[in-house]
């Protein structure tokens, strides 16, 4: 049986680590080498920790996706945190409101192929990207 999507809550980190384990396996049964399901793992823990640490809970829905004859997998976190107040510093190097390094989102969009970020602040914020084979 073929599995397109899983979604996961995120609530805690008993729940940050079944995503990150989840999302290699999925990335694994889609065919990414391992160096890849590696990323994706890091980027879905990136993303599962954000939404933990700044919003309390929200979710992660991975999927397999196929388009213009590729194959892929596409991953979106969401929350209904206090959203970003300002996308363009939260996507610069170093920039933290959480005292972290303040690598985890722009990591994550050098790593993917594709990268969509959007936050109404007070309200949500959603993280969708892309990788494919």
């Amino acid at each position: 049986m073929e599995t397109n999507q899983v979604r996961i809550s995120i609530r805690n980190e008993t729940s940050i680590a079944w995503s990150v384990m989840e999302a290699r396996k999925f990335a694994t049964a889609i065919g990414f080498s391992e160096n890849i399901c590696q990323m994706i793992a890091t980027a879905v823990s990136e993303l599962a920790n954000n939404i933990v640490k700044y919003a309390g809970r929200g979710e992660i829905l991975m999927e397999r996706i196929v388009a213009q004859n590729r194959v892929g997998m596409q991953v979106t976190a969401w929350d209904r945190g206090p959203g970003i107040q300002n996308i363009q510093n939260a996507m610069a190097d170093h920039y933290s409101t959480g005292n972290t390094l303040g690598l985890g989102l722009p990591g994550v969009k050098r790593m993917m192929d594709e990268f969509e970020l959007a936050s109404e602040p007070g309200k949500k914020t959603s993280v969708t990207f892309r990788k494919w084979l």
